[in-house]
């Protein structure tokens, strides 16, 4: 439920109502938008009548229900005004949003070693990308796979964050190790195998680093949604979705389903940043760049993309990495031409100091 505050109204006035809607048992969170404040409530609402709640004061505009599932994710709960979240990293804060510049995450799947991240680092920031993704810790299908080299990993990842000034996205795929990819993560990724993984989602939400929550393989969108609801209800409000393609019947010629009808539909239903993963989305090197551009026409708020040295030397993934020189020549000569076109290249904006 959501109390739709008149335009102009005292903070006095939304404080009294706060401590009123306490009183009744309910959790009140105020969300200040463009033109009005909404004060969202949490709580047993089923038995209220949004009539009495709007008698309370004459600064109630209007006491709506939000009839989904998910609540704090829910675009009503926003009172159809989306969010943005805002990123620290060495260069001040990136905003992820529908009203701000395409963000590009790039990077290799996993980290191997010092030079080739610190390298990559530099590259992809040199292309234009705000962010470096590199995995730490890796979940494989094969327990055979190399897994990653752990926390060693996290030292190379602080070390290229150094050298390139990028902000850092990683994985975390275990409760006990959020807080030590919290010293090094400006983004924490919780990747699709754990989407529903409730501990682990339970724990990166009581912690304040922005969170990016990938679909999980076999997901719909609701339980999607309700993963991400997991995270806010623990108080942490900055996540970002992240469709990296789903599982279908038709697995002959792409790794995945890259489901871009997502965008609209998740448009449609939350406030929360879009991110699209065209690497895992299509596992083909070939196809990445035609899906990053339908992405971009279809809405989306950012990007990520893999990127190695050495595709073939790879150790996971090097099929759908691209090489920094097609990665360069993606940024330059496509992304922007199609970003500009949208009113989303990052050059008409920049970091927030």
């Amino acid at each position: 439920m959501i109390i739709v505050m008149k335009v102009g109204s005292p903070d006095v006035e939304i404080k009294r109502i706060s401590e009123e809607m306490q009183q009744w048992g309910l959790t009140p969170e105020k969300i200040i938008g463009k033109h009005k404040v909404v004060i969202g409530l949490v709580g047993d609402t089923a038995s209220l009548d949004p009539l009495q709640i709007q008698e309370i004061s004459p600064w109630i505009e209007v006491v709506l229900r939000v009839e989904k599932p998910f609540k704090r994710t829910s675009l009503e709960f926003r009172h159809g005004e989306s969010s943005a979240v805002l990123v620290s990293t060495p260069n001040g804060k990136v905003p992820f949003g529908r009203n701000h510049p395409l963000v590009v995450v790039a990077g290799p799947c996993s980290v191997e070693n010092e030079e080739m991240i610190v390298e990559t680092a530099k590259r992809v920031k040199a292309a234009g990308a705000k962010f470096l993704r590199g995995g730490a810790y890796k979940p494989r299908t094969s327990p055979y796979s190399f897994q990653g080299h752990g926390e060693s990993a996290l030292g190379l990842l602080a070390a290229a964050r150094e050298a390139s000034g990028l902000g850092i996205i990683t994985e975390v795929m275990d409760t006990a190790d959020v807080e030590k990819i919290a010293e090094v993560a400006d983004v924490m990724q919780v990747g699709a195998r754990n989407m529903q993984n409730f501990a682990l989602l339970k724990k990166v939400g009581a912690q304040d680093k922005p969170v990016l929550l990938k679909r999980g393989m076999s997901a719909t969108i609701d339980e999607w949604l309700m993963a991400a609801e997991y995270i806010l209800a623990a108080g942490n409000p900055n996540v970002i979705l992240c469709e990296r393609g789903i599982r279908t019947f038709d697995r002959s010629y792409a790794r995945n389903t890259l489901d871009l009808a997502v965008i609209p539909v998740l448009r449609s239903l939350t406030h929360l940043p879009i991110m699209i993963d065209p690497s895992h989305g299509t596992g083909k090197a070939e196809y990445v760049p035609d899906m990053a551009r339908a992405a971009i026409a279809a809405g989306t708020d950012s990007l990520m993309i893999e990127v190695h040295p050495n595709p073939a030397k790879a150790l996971s993934d090097g099929p759908q990495s691209l090489t920094p020189e097609r990665f360069d020549r993606l940024m330059k000569e496509e992304i922007a031409v199609i970003s500009q076109a949208m009113g989303r290249w990052q050059d008409r904006d920049v970091a927030v100091v």
